[in-house]
């Protein structure tokens, strides 16, 4: 049967399929073979009808027996979402009787869905053509299925149901291509062989239901198919996309635009294809067409790509580029390969990316990136490290393993010779004295020494031992035994049975009264020693190649088990240090609690953190409102200051907070408070700001070079504490990772051999003057050495010249002058006291103007009572002053030359050298300790100085005085606790001298007086003795510091380092640094400490005598618990750590 419609105009795809709504023709696209249970109704007339007014002329064919088989409708459902596809089952042919029984079987068991037998005759069987005809070209948009379904009633006998297979394609000059070819599939299915459609109808009239005996698309017919289908859809998309650019290139062309993309929405992960019109550009006359660009303002992946002309209308040139997952803009500029180039007028081209990160995004992104570049740069670090150090322990190894050869071979050609001698004297028994039976003995074997006891000095012992070794006694005493009495009549003879060593040449041996360690009286032999050959088994010059090996291997062992002490002693030693560093950090941030802190305490980069704020103990006190303003990395961050935050009340009492996302590229917290969004009356800490460092982040704080202009450094040149201060801090920030130069004098009573590499480094001229320049490392530091051709440093001293003034100005001068000639450029200039105090006004008068515009002068005062006039105007001069305590600070702010500088005048307690002053590795102490077994090791110090200065060993406490003897130490203080000390029954020891003759003298007398009345518990060395004074701080139980002022002090920290516990005079850094166990809890909690010794207020004996006598009975009458306060003591920080975070902070103030 064959149905013709005559197509009276073009159509659409909407006219076509979409004509439901006025006939019954329906074209339901799916994808695939039929599913399950579809039908086509036969309503062929209302279909013609409806298309032959629609102008389109379809060719319908059937098979002869149409009519009659349309009337057997079968029914079934349609396969579910999810299930299997048809072609993936193999099915058993089609006729066979097996399949048929089976079939029936499962449709009786209700398993399995119904089908029809049109539905299994293949996907290439045409049973219906369609062909669309117009004199137009049409565009189906797209066709989402390949599949459609057409539905037409007919007038014929019944009712059909048919499904008309439609791939999907682009109508092309009027023709629907490839529906013709789907109809044909639905051809052939309905003229297949007329056995199988007589099977299927039987098998139908049986069971009213569709069989399964049909023949099933093969797994392969599937594929081919679904290959066919996205072929045609890709190919549908690439014309589709192919006329859209085709009109946006009229478009823009018409527009005069020379740039466009498609899709003209850039997402990332996606292709974007970028258009480029060369004639409208300086490119027209060009061969070639290149675009360079990146993303996101050029900051991310580059690429460089050659365009292709395109089929378009116009000069137009293409290329395609994929959008990253990250950007938000492309970033281009064309250009022919070379030096020509369009770059939109200086503007270049960019194309925003929708969809993506936004540019705050990618910045974190970055920093991600950046984190992990280096996380992995570090591990490849820390791998070519380890390789490193496996290669120099390797060749350590190598070296050290030659060593002990050699000293092996030394060793053994030394006893060889010794023993060779011995056995050329040796006998092999001595009549009437001793002899051995057997007398021919090898190694190994059981001999018996007889010893005739009336033969010598040991003729009236009551007992007799034998103390032997072998080999001129190589292993020191490895043989001994009690004698027993001999039978024999002819003498009084004794014997002992041993067995000989194994290694054994020569038997060294002496006669005893008792076992070793017990015996008094010994033969020797008259000094000589006994010796017996023993019979070597082997040949000579064997046996001394295995006495070298052994010799060897024993070598070895001992110097790996030195290097494993030491490497476990260093190992113990790092792991204390961090220990201490961590504690000291954490004691920093919590050190202004009672004003400011963070949860979490340690502030992470890429992580939230909340500030707690506590404004009444500050000058916001009372306001109504409180306003947080932050920003990272000194106020330098990219993102410049936050916008302000209002602070809002917490819930533990006073105290307001808020919360900030830390960028990851911080190193540093940066905040103040103030008590409106627009200002008002600020907190910032008296100009400091608040600082908290930021950990985890990709940025380290960048280093600051600072330079120390001073006159003493120690251990080179040290006269005071200034020196220690300098080498220190220096050395604390350092460690730090910043940058430290000294300029130091070079005096002709140095002590260089503390000077590593020490080398002439330049010379230059000022003041008329040849100025000849020193390098060398002290202490890791670098120095320079100014040595002026005047003679001014050659005088044998660092100070006590009546031109010192002059020589120290010229100095200062010279420091300066070398800073500007050598093209430094350092960020901090600190000077010291009053021998560098003209530092400060020679830079702001002479060098801040003129190439060293970028330092700023940090002043630091030591003591106050020299210099007081020089100090004053440094003061005035500096950008930051300090001194070395609060408390002192405190104590001077009343000074004329202090006074007026007050908001830039800051006390920062001084530190001790951990490497120095350490009690773990110590080489002036008998055993070395740490806190965990700090009562051993001060026991044995003890024990050591009391011998040392022929004191009493006596388990008593100890009160040790380390100082110069002057009246700021408080020498009539000092005089009082030693009697008082002494009467209660304890020991002193006192090192120090006095500058001041008269001094010296009387502390002679008194002296001589003590050793008269108490010379087993009091001794007073009048000199410096450095290896006596870290004895005397391990081995006392108190250091006294009695000082009438102390603008710091180091002889308390030292003391607490070595676990003694300071008794001192309440003043200046003995106020910062000691805390009364009986009355300082509370105000050593605020600075993150314990109670840790004994104060007192008065410089009277009353005050003395109320430390000393609490401390000493604390040692009485609770020993368990004073260990405890020693082990506490030696616990604290006194380290340059926290003082350099302060100094650091001071400087970072000044460059503000």
């Amino acid at each position: 049967m064959e149905m013709a419609l005559q197509a009276q105009r073009p159509v659409s795809c909407g006219a076509v399929f979409n004509s439901s709504e006025r006939s019954n023709s329906k074209i339901k696209p799916f994808v695939g073979f039929f599913p399950n249970g579809r039908t086509l109704p036969s309503q062929l007339p209302l279909w013609h009808n409806e298309c032959s007014a629609r102008g389109v002329r379809f060719c319908v064919s059937a098979a002869a027996d149409f009519s009659r088989r349309r009337q057997r409708k079968a029914s079934s459902s349609a396969r579910t979402k999810g299930s299997s596809s048809r072609g993936s089952k193999p099915k058993s042919p089609v006729g066979s009787s097996t399949s048929k029984k089976d079939q029936k079987s499962n449709d009786e068991g209700g398993k399995g869905p119904s089908t029809t037998a049109s539905e299994h005759l293949g996907p290439n069987v045409e049973s219906l053509e369609l062909k669309f005809e117009s004199d137009e070209e049409l565009v189906v948009e797209e066709i989402e299925e390949n599949v459609a379904e057409v539905t037409q009633d007919s007038e014929f006998d019944g009712k059909v149901n048919q499904k008309i297979p439609v791939s999907k394609k682009f109508i092309e000059n009027g023709t629907l291509g490839g529906i013709k070819g789907d109809v044909a599939v639905l051809q052939e299915q309905e003229i297949a062989s007329e056995s199988d459609v007589e099977d299927v109808h039987d098998a139908i009239t049986e069971k009213e239901e569709p069989s399964n005996e049909v023949e099933m698309i093969t797994d392969r017919e599937a594929e081919i198919r679904a290959e066919k289908e996205a072929s045609m859809k890709a190919e549908m998309e690439a014309n589709l996309h192919k006329m859209e650019i085709e009109r946006l290139a009229e478009e823009y062309i018409t527009r005069g635009e020379k740039l466009f993309i498609y899709p003209q929405t850039a997402k990332p992960e996606e292709d974007i294809e970028i258009f480029f019109n060369r004639s409208l550009s300086t490119l027209r006359d060009e061969p070639d067409v290149l675009i360079m660009g990146a993303f996101n303002d050029w900051r991310w992946k580059s690429f460089t790509v050659r365009l292709n002309k395109t089929h378009l209308r116009g000069d137009w040139w293409s290329c395609h580029i994929y959008v990253p997952k990250v950007s938000y803009k492309i970033d281009f500029v064309f250009f022919n390969g070379q030096d020509v180039y369009d770059n939109n007028d200086k503007k270049d081209f960019c194309v925003p990316v929708e969809g993506g990160m936004d540019a705050f995004a990618f910045e974190n992104f970055l920093l991600e990136e950046k984190r992990r570049e280096l996380e992995k740069l570090a591990r490849e670090e820390a791998e070519r490290e380890r390789q490193a150090e496996e290669q120099r322990r390797i060749e350590a190894e190598k070296a050290a393993s030659e060593a002990d050869r050699a000293q092996a071979r030394v060793e053994m050609e030394k006893q060889r010779g010794i023993l060779q001698e011995l056995m050329r004297k040796a006998p092999r028994s001595l009549d009437g004295v001793w002899y051995i039976e057997p007398s021919d003995f090898k190694g190994g074997v059981l001999v018996r020494l007889y010893y005739n006891r009336s033969s010598g000095p040991l003729v009236h012992s009551n007992e007799l031992w034998i103390h032997g070794g072998y080999n001129n006694w190589r292993d020191g005493l490895s043989i001994s035994g009690r004698l027993v009495k001999s039978e024999r009549k002819d003498g009084d003879w004794w014997y002992a049975n041993f067995i000989v060593p194994d290694r054994a040449v020569v038997l060294d041996w002496v006669f005893a009264d008792g076992p070793p360690q017990n015996a008094g009286v010994y033969d020797n032999n008259r000094r000589q020693d006994f010796h017996a050959i023993v019979t070597v088994s082997m040949p000579e010059e064997m046996y001394w190649v295995e006495e070298e090996h052994q010799i060897y291997r024993r070598l070895q062992e001992e110097r790996r088990k030195r290097e494993e002490a030491v490497r476990a002693k260093a190992e113990k030693t790092a792991h204390m240090k961090a220990e201490t560093k961590e504690r000291t950090m954490k004691r920093f941030l919590l050190s202004q609690k009672h004003i400011v802190y963070t949860e979490p305490l340690e502030v992470n980069a890429g992580e939230c953190v909340t500030v707690f704020y506590n404004p009444s103990s500050t000058v916001l006190n009372g306001k109504h409102e409180i306003w947080f303003r932050c920003s990272f990395n000194r106020w330098t961050h990219r993102m410049g200051p936050l916008p302000p935050q209002r602070m809002v009340p917490a819930e533990n009492g006073s105290h307001v907070k808020t919360t900030v996302k830390v960028p990851l590229d911080a190193y540093m917290m940066d905040f103040v408070f103030s008590e409106r969004e627009d200002g008002g009356v600020f907190d910032n800490k008296d100009g400091m700001d608040y600082h908290i460092p930021v950990v985890g982040g990709i940025l380290k704080e960048p280093p600051l070079h600072i330079v120390h202009v001073a006159v003493e450094m120690a251990p080179i040149a040290k006269v005071g504490g200034l020196g220690d201060v300098v080498t220190s801090l220096s050395r604390a920030v350092q460690d730090m990772n910043h940058t430290v130069d000294i300029i130091l004098p070079k005096y002709d009573c140095l002590n260089l051999s503390n000077v590593k590499d020490f080398q002439f480094n330049r010379s230059y001229s000022w003041g008329g003057t040849e100025i000849k320049v020193w390098h060398g490392k002290v202490e890791g530091l670098s120095v320079y050495f100014l040595e002026p051709q005047n003679g001014l440093f050659g005088r044998g001293c660092i100070y006590g010249c009546n031109d010192d003034g002059g020589r120290f100005g010229f100095f200062c001068h010279s420091a300066l002058e070398f800073l500007l000639q050598s093209g430094f450029h350092p960020d901090i200039i600190h000077c010291h006291d009053w021998s560098s105090a003209p530092v400060a006004w020679l830079f702001k008068d002479h060098y801040m103007h003129y190439g060293l515009s970028k330092a700023r002068i940090v002043f630091t005062i030591h003591n106050l009572e020299f210099g007081a006039q020089l100090i004053g105007k440094a003061v005035t001069y500096s950008d930051k002053a300090t001194t070395v305590s609060n408390t002192y600070a405190k104590e001077v702010s009343g000074n004329p030359a202090i006074a007026p500088h007050l908001y830039k005048f800051h006390g920062i307690v001084n530190g001790i050298d951990p490497d120095i002053w350490d009690p773990y590795n110590d080489k002036f102490i008998p055993v070395p300790y740490a806190p965990d077994n700090v009562v051993e090791g001060k026991r044995a110090a003890k024990e050591a100085l009391q011998q040392r200065l022929n004191l009493k060993k006596a388990d008593l406490p100890l009160i040790g005085i380390i100082t110069r003897l002057t009246h700021q130490k408080g020498i009539h203080l000092i005089k009082h606790a030693i009697w008082r000390a002494l009467d209660r029954g304890g020991q002193v020891v006192l090192l120090g001298s006095a500058p001041d003759p008269r001094i010296q003298n009387d502390f002679v007398n008194l002296s001589n007086q003590l050793h008269s009345s108490h010379a087993d518990r009091a001794r007073l060395v009048l000199t410096y003795d450095e290896p006596l004074s870290h004895l005397i701080y391990a081995g006392a139980d108190f250091i006294l510091v009695p000082s009438i002022f102390e603008p710091c002090g180091l002889t308390q920290l030292t003391a607490m380092r070595y676990g003694s516990i300071p008794v001192v005079r309440k003043t200046g850094g003995l106020y910062d640094t000691v805390f009364d166990v009986d009355h300082d809890k509370e105000r050593a909690e605020a600075q993150g400490l314990e109670p840790n010794g004994f104060s007192f207020d008065g410089a009277d004996p009353a005050g003395v005598d109320y430390a000393l006598n609490r401390a000493i009975s604390a040692w009485y009458d609770g020993r368990e618990w004073f260990n405890s306060l020693c082990k506490r003591v030696m616990e604290q920080d006194w380290s340059w750590n926290k003082p350099a975070l302060d100094y650091l902070e001071l400087y970072h103030a000044a460059r503000k």
